[in-house]
């Protein structure tokens, strides 16, 4: 399988890496030259840099590649607004499509786009309609992807070894809970959104479809820090009044993973205390991100 991967950050990058492994052909491209080059240096597979938003700029960088059999859009948008993720995201995946018409475009979305604000069980025949801008332009590639015969995968809150925003502020004891903490938070540990990746761009069968990558332990603000303060021996962090300006919206809702474990996932962490007590690089590589 020759595989084109647009993005090679925290998801992309582990992802080519994994695939490359498995013996396939892997091409992968950022928007930094020095990235770029510093990504070559450090893997077997090609790396090379191009704009996802300018067609012709993409045209040229791939004119001399042969055809790819499957496209993985998860390219980020950094910290931009909806103007970047319109450019990134939507624009992205129509020049995907235009350049690669013979390849199968895989788009990682999220499952932000769920905007259930009762705590209700969401799955991928849920209503999906994001009140915000940015959560619109995710939905919008969505239509565009599915249309084209491609595949959808909404991932949760993204954390692994050097990522993760919960672990890393209750360690440096500067996390907050928001209102009374009956808020619910939906991650997945990045090797298992790698493996449900390319489950599904390694199967034939699969196409026109989302996926709902999330492990299997939705649970609340309070639940989780509680549960951090018991296993470090810490105290439980202070509450905070609600942040309601998040740029893709705040939510509350459990994300339901049936789907995906329908296709033969299995989650290795199903559950983010299960990554603090078996995965061996996490906790410390986030100590290290205190000392950095």
């Amino acid at each position: 399988m020759r595989v084109l991967i647009a993005g090679l950050g925290f998801v992309g990058e582990s992802l080519a890496r994994h695939l490359h492994a498995q013996g396939h052909e892997v091409v992968g491209f950022t928007h930094s030259a020095e990235s770029a080059a510093r990504l070559q240096a450090e893997h077997e597979f090609k790396v090379l840099a191009s704009d996802l938003s300018d067609r012709e700029v993409m045209r040229a960088s791939f004119a001399k590649e042969a055809p790819f059999d499957r496209v993985l859009h998860c390219a980020s948008s950094g910290r931009g607004g909806a103007e970047r993720y319109d450019a990134v995201y939507r624009r992205g995946a129509e020049n995907l499509l235009a350049l690669f018409p013979t390849a199968k475009l895989y788009y990682t979305s999220s499952t932000s786009v769920y905007g259930q604000t009762d705590g209700s069980l969401v799955d991928e025949r849920s209503l999906a309609e994001p009140d915000r801008e940015t959560g619109r332009i995710l939905r919008t590639t969505e239509d565009l992807v599915v249309a084209s015969g491609g595949v959808v995968a909404r991932l949760a809150g993204i954390y692994g070894p050097g990522r993760s925003f919960i672990l890393l502020k209750f360690l440096q004891k500067t996390a907050t809970i928001e209102g009374d903490g009956g808020r619910y938070i939906n991650q997945a540990h990045q090797a298992d959104i790698v493996i449900a990746l390319a489950m599904m761009m390694e199967s034939e069968t699969v196409q026109g479809e989302i996926f709902n990558v999330a492990d299997s332990s939705p649970q609340t603000q309070r639940e989780a820090y509680a549960w951090l303060a018991e296993h470090f021996g810490g105290a439980l962090p202070p509450c905070v009044p609600k942040d309601l300006n998040r740029k893709r919206g705040w939510t509350h809702k459990r994300v339901c993973n049936a789907k995906l474990l329908g296709l033969g996932w299995q989650p290795a962490y199903p559950s983010f205390q299960d990554a603090v007590v078996s995965d061996p690089e996490f906790v410390p590589s986030i100590r290290a991100l205190m000392d950095a």
